[in-house]
């Protein structure tokens, strides 16, 4: 049975990218997952000429049920042990929640936590026989507020961190940690696909690059830490809610979003 696998979705661009090279560096080998099999194969192609790894590739939407399953199937199939699992695939959209495309809300659901879910309970098992291992799940600046304006979004993500955290103490003792990278705004394309635009988080926090984001939670992961959130004001932004009424974070969230 081949070890030592670091299993990264949505790895073709942006933060998965910039984890995928982190960890090929660090002389892991590497199965990739994500939509686009020639952005895949490319870097692919570059992990394995530059740190003489082994990558495989599986070309897979994560929010097709049946392509998740089918993701699964492979790696059991090559028989592969996987003792770092990055959970980084997730998408947003912007609008309000009663006029949206419901279809895309319940495909980012799917994405965002039920992939997610299924990817960390199959592989926590394994990693449970084998006595360590890793576990990473992207969440956001998202997940500490309500986000009118992006209700779905911001939901998936407060459910990634609590997952995280809650998992982090339930492996406590078992060699296994998890971890949740928080990241806040970042120049990936992520914004602009989920139709925001260069939004007024991006103008009020000027936005981190992918690379700095991975560098971040790689370290954290591989520390062992339960969160991290990359830059001080990300830090802020996170703990300024505690201190504000809930209808005040909300509205301000709203207007945040009104104006983007």
């Amino acid at each position: 049975m081949e070890t030592n696998f670091t299993f990264i979705t949505g790895a073709s661009g942006g933060i998965g990218l910039e984890l995928a090279r982190l960890a090929a560096a660090d002389r892991q080998n590497l199965i990739l997952v994500a939509r686009s099999g020639e952005k895949l194969e490319k870097l692919a192609e570059e992990l394995r000429a530059t740190n003489n790894v082994v990558v495989k590739t599986i070309v897979a939407d994560l929010s097709d049920t049946n392509d998740l399953a089918q993701v699964i199937s492979q790696i059991d199939h090559w028989q592969i042990t996987v003792n770092t699992l990055i959970n980084n695939a997730g998408f947003a959209d912007y609008g309000d929640f009663a006029t949206a495309d419901l279809d895309k809300n319940l495909r980012m659901i799917t994405l965002n936590i039920t992939a997610l879910t299924h990817l960390t309970h199959h592989f926590l098992g394994k990693m449970i026989e084998t006595g360590g291992g890793k576990v990473m799940n992207v969440a956001s600046i998202a997940s500490f507020i309500p986000g009118p304006g992006m209700a779905v979004y911001y939901a998936t993500k407060a459910y990634v961190l609590s997952f995280s955290e809650a998992l982090s103490r339930e492996m406590k003792g078992t060699g296994i940690t998890v971890t949740a990278l928080c990241p806040g705004p970042t120049d990936t394309g992520f914004a602009e696909a989920a139709g925001l635009g260069k939004s007024l988080f991006h103008r009020v926090f000027p936005p981190y690059t992918a690379a700095e984001v991975a560098k971040a939670g790689y370290k954290a992961m591989m520390n062992g830490k339960t969160v991290v959130l990359p830059g001080f004001m990300n830090k802020l932004s996170s703990i300024t809610p505690r201190f504000l009424p809930r209808s005040v974070a909300r509205n301000l969230i709203f207007s945040i979003h009104k104006k983007h």
